[in-house]
């Protein structure tokens, strides 16, 4: 008799380890600012939702809105097709919120594919939300 084995059930669930480094607000929030972190999956938006499952910062990361993601300054908003370098934001719903920032090996998330990068064993994730004072 043959058994036959699907190919999902052959592949063993791929889990990433990343170095966890907290900042600010985020630092406040956990136990520890500086850790391993292991996940089933490889891509940012896997940590996350692991992350944030096991950690309660999501409202200190992610924003829901744009409203939540952007805030009103003192400069008026450039004209972004004339500023050097890529200028994107993620999509509505996979945003932080402002001031708060999601780095992988130093570089915003923004700035490589969002919340869909692709993540490698050793990795460095940062979780930032500073302190902000004024006057």
């Amino acid at each position: 008799m043959s058994t036959q084995v699907s190919s999902e059930a052959r592949e063993e669930a791929v889990t990433t380890t990343v170095e966890v480094k907290a900042t600010g607000h985020v630092r406040t929030a956990l136990s520890e600012h500086r850790f391993e972190f292991t996940f089933e999956g490889s891509t940012l938006r896997e940590f996350l939702e692991a992350f944030l499952e096991e950690h309660d910062v999501a409202d200190l990361l992610i924003a829901e809105t744009e409203a939540e993601a952007s805030t009103e300054g003192w400069a008026r908003v450039p004209d972004l097709d004339a500023l050097p370098g890529r200028w994107v934001a993620n999509p509505e719903g996979e945003q932080t919120r402002r001031y708060a920032r999601v780095l992988v090996n130093g570089r915003f998330n923004e700035l490589l594919d969002g919340f869909d990068t692709e993540l490698e064993d050793g990795d460095r994730v940062a979780l930032v939300n500073p302190f902000m004072y004024c006057c």
